[in-house]
């Protein structure tokens, strides 16, 4: 660890010290070329050639070495194959994390094909648009997921791809389910093969094709699929390695989805790259959590801040300090959480980062300073800058020349990310969306010289003097709750038709104790129409995920009559659900209850679990 305490005093890293780290981690991205015919399955292949033996994955009691999940792989992609599934294809994956969900992944890299990761929690229109943003021929639908379609079935059966049934024993659905597949994949990769897969079958790929479509955490009402191309998943993987000097003996701990960009590529392609181990689990435990790590000897942990959070809440033990997790890596991890965490479980080296599954750029703190992203010691050797930004008209102000203006020290500014297009180089390159026009959108032009191209992330961040990085917030109508953001713009399109509504504001509102925002409502109701709680939870969960359904909403009398809408949604933010503020009618969303109830204390416990 490289930041050290003296005296109550953060003591510095030398820049060129931080510097040595980035430029190992440029050194690894830069060895990748679009051209290069090493793609995922060769480099897994290679792997497997090595570590056969040690184990790649733990289950619950289940232990797969890499050689026993090669075969598996492959025969899944024997099973496949003989689908009519080939190169180029795309092909959805609906599953919770388990070990088929690799040997699907895997087995369409070894067949050329491109995976597109759904997200488990998203169903009825997210659910279509994200089938129709990919292009899916076929869906991959682990049993557990299969209830996601069924209303998706019922509205528009033709339309929907076919749905390939991969069995959970865990978690049988019912057979009316399990009828709306067209077939059981899982029964023909049992019968299948286990030799490897003819390398001719994916003749003609290179590094810079696609491997997988994985869909931004900005998802609600219209999620945006960001393109990964084997070359970028490779880059992932070797970089993360030498970053965190990861070797076979390193067992990683994944409970963050696999469909989201943190587990599949920095975790598992991390892994992949040296040959370590990942343990798999479903969803997070904070109960099984301590367990798991020592039972399976984890060393790194994926993390995101309200799971740190989550289990500082838990009461002390005697043995927190007795486990062999020693780094960690992830997003969300503020100062005094961080500072929490390691006196109760022990100094460790932790790692967080800032950027986003289709960034073109990212920071990542290699000096173990507390609290702080990631730090740029000598900005004329990154693509990343901080430019300011006017929040009250959410436009970036030009300076006399015309050109964008830097954010100062210590001030607030949009980061975003210089597009490279250099032939056959992968590094600094906006890979985009499925959709041009969500591209587009993502790209600021004409920035510091005529025609140039940057990537514009919508998060601002700070820099300090030192070249540390702090992570300020989300710029706009954009907030983050339970590790996913939430589009305000989208969910009140979403919701903006429910019976007897004549006006929704969405937007985000800090919970003490909470990191993020939680979503709020701010609803006026048609004249002679009543707010029925009940039926507006029922309908919130129709249509959206669960972290972007509002937790609070307010009823209002009268919609804002200003026109003002940027300036009402502030002052709707900073009152907040504070009654002491607000006049109006609150509610809180009760799960259990399945309605949102008056907000009191008893209530409010009752929707944040305690």
């Amino acid at each position: 660890m490289d930041t050290r305490v003296k005296g109550g005093m953060v003591e510095i890293v030398p820049r060129e010290v931080t510097q040595a780290k980035l430029d190992r981690r440029s050194a690894a991205a830069m060895r990748h070329r679009a051209s290069q015919t090493e793609c995922l399955a060769e480099r897994f292949e290679a792997i497997v050639a090595q570590h056969g033996a040690r184990p790649f994955l733990y289950f619950g009691e289940e232990r797969i070495t890499y050689a026993q999940a090669d075969r598996r792989i492959n025969q899944t992609a024997h099973a496949l194959r003989g689908l009519g599934v080939q190169r180029g294809d795309v092909v959805a994956l609906c599953m919770e994390n388990r070990p088929a969900f690799l040997e699907a992944w895997f087995a369409l890299a070894k067949l050329g094909a491109v995976a597109a990761f759904l997200n488990t929690n998203v169903s009825g229109r997210p659910l279509r648009h994200a089938l129709s943003a990919t292009g899916a021929s076929r869906v991959i639908v682990g049993e557990e997921c299969l209830g996601l379609f069924e209303s998706l079935h019922a509205e528009a059966a033709d339309a929907l791809p076919p749905l390939w049934l991969w069995p959970d024993p865990q978690r049988p659905a019912m057979a009316e389910t399990r009828a709306l597949c067209a077939l059981d994949v899982a029964a023909l990769v049992h019968v299948a093969p286990d030799t490897t897969p003819p390398a001719a079958w994916r003749a003609g790929l290179t590094a810079g094709d696609p491997v997988v479509y994985i869909f931004t955490s900005g998802t609600t009402g219209l999620p945006k699929a960001a393109v990964i191309s084997h070359a970028r998943w490779l880059i992932t993987g070797d970089v993360m390695q030498v970053t965190m000097d990861i070797t076979a003996d390193d067992c990683f701990y994944c409970f963050l989805p696999l469909y989201h960009g943190a587990a599949s590529l920095s975790a598992t392609a991390t892994a992949v790259m040296a040959g370590a181990s990942l343990v798999l689990r479903r969803k997070f435990s904070r109960r099984e959590f301590w367990p798991d790590v020592r039972r399976h000897g984890v060393s790194i942990c994926q993390y995101v801040g309200e799971i740190c959070r989550f289990l500082l809440s838990h009461p002390a033990q005697a043995d927190d300090h007795l486990h062999p997790l020693r780094k960690m890596v992830g997003a969300g991890l503020a100062p005094e959480i961080w500072d929490q965490w390691v006196r109760r479980f022990g100094p460790m080296d932790i790692f967080e980062g800032w950027g986003s599954t289709e960034a073109n750029t990212n920071t990542l703190n290699l000096d173990n300073r507390p609290g702080s992203c990631g730090r740029i010691p000598f900005w004329e050797r990154t693509n990343l800058r901080l430019v300011r930004f006017d929040a009250a008209s959410s436009t970036h102000p030009r300076g006399p020349d015309g050109w964008l203006q830097l954010a100062a020290v210590n001030e607030p500014g949009e980061a975003i990310g210089k597009i490279h297009n250099y032939p056959d180089i992968v590094a600094g390159r906006f890979e985009g969306y499925t959709s041009a026009q969500d591209t587009e959108r993502k790209i600021l032009r004409n920035v510091f010289e005529p025609g140039d191209a940057w990537w514009s992330s919508g998060d601002l961040l700070r820099c300090d003097a030192d070249g540390y990085c702090w992570f300020v917030d989300r710029i706009g109508d954009t907030f983050r709750w339970k590790s996913e953001n939430v589009s305000t713009t989208e969910v009140a399109d979403v919701l903006g038709d429910f019976p007897g509504m004549l006006a929704i504001t969405v937007y985000g509102v800090q919970v003490p104790g909470h990191e993020g925002r939680a979503g709020m409502a701010a609803v006026v109701m048609q004249r002679g129409a009543t707010f029925d709680p009940a039926a507006f939870h029922a309908f919130a969960s129709a249509r959206l995920p669960r972290y972007a359904a509002p937790v609070f909403v307010r009823l209002s009398p009268e919609p804002d009559m200003t026109g003002n809408y940027k300036l009402r949604k502030v002052d709707l933010q900073r009152e907040g659900f504070d009654a002491s503020q607000v006049q109006d009618p609150l509610f809180v969303r009760v799960e259990s209850a399945g309605s949102y109830l008056p907000l009191s204390e008893t209530t409010l416990r009752e929707a944040l679990g305690g």
